[in-house]
């Protein structure tokens, strides 16, 4: 069974920057599609960003498409989610997740089924 665990969470003014990462161990992470996901207060948990396992195709919500960028290291078993310009709506509990079946295409269709605890984003006026 695959570890995931995220960092890179905290405090950051509107239109900041923040890089999140997930660190996978303990099971298989390079032929399986990655993702992050998000939760806010009072809110479902939303997709935000996926990658294949070969990294080449990634797909995004339209809420921050030109804003976040997901990537990536199959050598080191990472994954991160670069987030730029950021927004007061960006507040949420950001979790790394894993697809469930190995080449899936890792977008808001897919199936995850391997969460990390998640790391708190704050983004303030």
């Amino acid at each position: 069974q695959v570890q995931l665990v995220e960092s890179g969470g905290g405090l950051v003014q509107a239109g900041g920057s923040l890089r999140l990462s997930c660190a996978a161990s303990g099971g298989a992470f390079s032929r399986y599609a990655m993702a992050w996901f998000r939760r806010a207060p009072g809110k479902e948990r939303e997709f935000v960003a996926g990658i294949m396992w070969r990294g080449g195709r990634t797909s995004y919500r339209d809420s921050v498409k030109g804003r976040f960028t997901i990537s990536r290291d199959n050598a080191k078993n990472t994954v991160s989610l670069q987030m730029d310009k950021l927004r007061p709506e960006d507040t949420a509990v950001y979790y790394c997740a894993r697809d469930v079946i190995q080449n899936g295409l890792g977008n808001p269709g897919s199936r995850f089924g391997s969460w990390g605890q998640g790391t708190q984003v704050t983004v303030s006026l």
